[in-house]
């Protein structure tokens, strides 16, 4: 909901407000509502709000809790903030507003470090203990809200985004090497810490940090996902019926918490279908529903409109739909590019953007499906996986990893090259101990790491750009805890994502339900030609690209020479996430 930023210094000098204005001024389309910023002797901290609960100016931020000597920026969304109110209110604590950002103030004066532990929802913020001398961030668990810093040159600075900790300056164009051996092995997933600038970094979900003002700073995760079986085995009408409840809930928290009105980007997939029936059972009333489509290439259709048509139908949903020609989604591209925090190479990046900036005119905040596949295991590479044999990694990469790692070496110049970065980390995640089969570390994988830089990260970009909300149910991490516990025959039968099926099954048409898999169509960015070919050949052959020293001719030579016949195992242009990575640097760092 909102664009946050800060500065602790530890070198003795007081912090620039003119930086932290720097980086508000990048986030300002995070938070067009209201700007404020707050210092306190090393410590200056900077926000941007979208204002969706507690529309008063007594919830603005920085807010600034005087009897306590606490402040706090915050980004995201408490479900539960009613509820902890009430205890705070309970055990003495007077509240000046009505939102969640001053139950985080109280929760962490009440109950420190571990306030963390009673927060359900969304969110990013830093809490400053004047008393202490001391800053607090943390990060939701399912890595929802973003959250980036930069520790150097006597001080620590964090924001919601890698651009605003860029513009605050000192930030290099020198890039990491093991994060872009991930970028381009995971197709564009990073894992926390890393990004690919080496002086940028992110805090990982599920964790929190302490930095004092003497320059001392310590992580700590707070939130680890098990994927075991419980005590009592549960048939699966029982399971249904615990996901069916749980996935209500989470449903019914994203929309009633919020002082303004709640839509549905509904794509016409099962998943955002779904969340339109569920939000209807829960009695929710004049729903406005969103759809975007692209023109349609020989190989694809551009749009999925011959389903979420018939859901809207049924619902009786205020819906809204919007076609882009391939012209407008070229012409966009760069703001897109602009608006994303770090890399990102899938291609409903843009669509994203576009569709959000249309919504954006109607409300405020959105629900929206992401997550369901990677928590109910509807990806088509799952049960490809399960029918290996050999070790997880070696079971995982034949079916996931984007180009193996002799592809690699033979795609940079050997200033990048190194070792196969990973696969040792993707072997490291998958034996963490805490899941009982092969399957179970693959979902908790893709669940707790590759979800959050993929298509978690994308959807909060591209619609933050336009000061919308993205909530989503399918992530709240309550149900993603009882998923995980789950027998995978329950997820992946009927071809995938089997107990979301059962649960639709009289709720959504058979069509959408018993549908082959589909992906947000931009067919222009997975078949390039034409002007789509042409854009991306300026860039790979800009006298910037070439400066920078990072590709092999040869191999971009190749690409280019063929880009239709160079794909991904995930079905993306290899071409594309060369130069998307080359113009997002241009865009960025220069």
């Amino acid at each position: 909901m909102c664009g946050i930023c800060g500065e602790l210094r530890f070198d003795g000098r007081s912090p620039d407000l003119g930086t932290v204005h720097r980086m508000m001024e990048r986030l300002e389309r995070r938070g067009p509502d209201h700007a404020g910023s707050h210092s306190d002797g090393p410590l200056a901290m900077g926000h941007r709000r979208l204002s969706i609960i507690d529309l008063s100016a007594h919830a603005n931020q920085p807010m600034v809790d005087q009897d306590l000597d606490l402040a706090i920026v915050f980004n995201g969304t408490i479900y539960n903030y009613p509820e902890l109110r009430e205890e705070l209110i309970g055990l003495g604590y007077h509240f000046f507003s009505h939102g969640d950002t001053e139950v985080i103030l109280k929760a962490y004066q009440a109950w420190g470090e571990a306030c963390v532990e009673r927060l359900h929802g969304m969110f990013a913020f830093a809490v400053w203990d004047s008393d202490r001398q001391r800053l607090f961030v943390a990060r939701d668990r399912m890595g929802i809200k973003p959250l980036y810093y930069r520790y150097a040159d006597g001080c620590f600075r964090f924001a919601s985004t890698s651009q605003a900790l860029i513009a605050a300056g000192g930030v290099s164009a020198d890039l990491d090497s093991v994060a872009l051996h991930h970028l381009f092995t995971l197709h564009a997933v990073v894992p926390a810490p890393r990004t690919v600038l080496r002086g940028v970094r992110k805090l990982d979900p599920g964790h929190y940090l302490v930095v004092e003002a003497d320059g001392r700073w310590r992580k700590q995760r707070y939130w680890a996902l098990e994927a075991r079986r419980p005590d009592r085995s549960l048939d699966e009408a029982e399971w249904t019926e615990a996901i069916h409840a749980a996935l209500m809930e989470a449903v019914r928290r994203r929309i009633e918490i919020s002082d303004v009105p709640v839509g549905v980007l509904l794509s016409g997939g099962l998943d955002s279908s779904l969340l339109v029936a569920l939000l209807a059972e829960a009695g929710v009333q004049d729903l406005l529903t969103f759809s975007v489509g692209f023109e349609d290439q020989p190989e694809e259709k551009g749009s999925e409109f011959e389903y979420s048509d018939p859901v809207a139908e049924r619902y009786a949903t205020r819906h809204h739909k919007y076609r882009i020609p391939n012209s407008e989604v070229l012409d966009r591209l760069p703001e897109a590019v602009d608006n994303m925090t770090e890399p990102m190479f899938g291609q409903d990046a843009v669509a994203f953007y576009l569709l959000a900036e249309q919504v954006s005119k109607s409300v405020k905040v959105v629900q929206s499906g992401q997550g369901a596949d990677e928590v109910f295991a509807g990806y088509f590479w799952y049960p490809r996986m399960l029918e290996e044999t050999g070790e997880p990694l070696e079971r995982f990469r034949a079916h996931y990893f984007d180009r193996d790692h002799d592809e690699y070496l033979e795609m940079v110049e050997p200033a990048y090259q190194g070792l196969d970065y990973t696969g040792a980390k993707i072997g490291r995640r998958l034996h963490q101990p805490g899941a009982d089969e092969f399957i179970d570390q693959v979902l908790r994988l893709d669940v707790t790491t590759l979800i959050v830089d993929d298509p978690v990260k994308r959807v909060d970009n591209m619609t933050m750009a336009w000061g919308l909300e993205a909530r989503v149910p399918f992530l709240d991490h309550r149900l993603v805890e009882l998923a995980a516990r789950m027998p995978p025959e329950y997820k992946l039968g009927s071809g995938g994502k089997q107990v979301l099926k059962s649960i639709a099954r009289g709720r959504l048409p058979d069509a959408v339900i018993d549908r082959p898999k589909g992906y947000f169509p931009v067919p222009a960015l997975k078949y390039v030609r034409g002007p789509f070919l042409d854009f991306m050949r300026d860039i790979l052959d800009s006298q910037a690209c070439r400066e920078r020293g990072l590709y092999r001719r040869e191999y971009v030579d190749k690409l280019l020479d063929a880009p239709e016949s160079h794909h991904t195992r995930i079905l993306g242009s290899k071409l594309w996430h060369l130069a998307l990575l080359e113009y997002w640097l241009q865009r960025n760092v220069g």
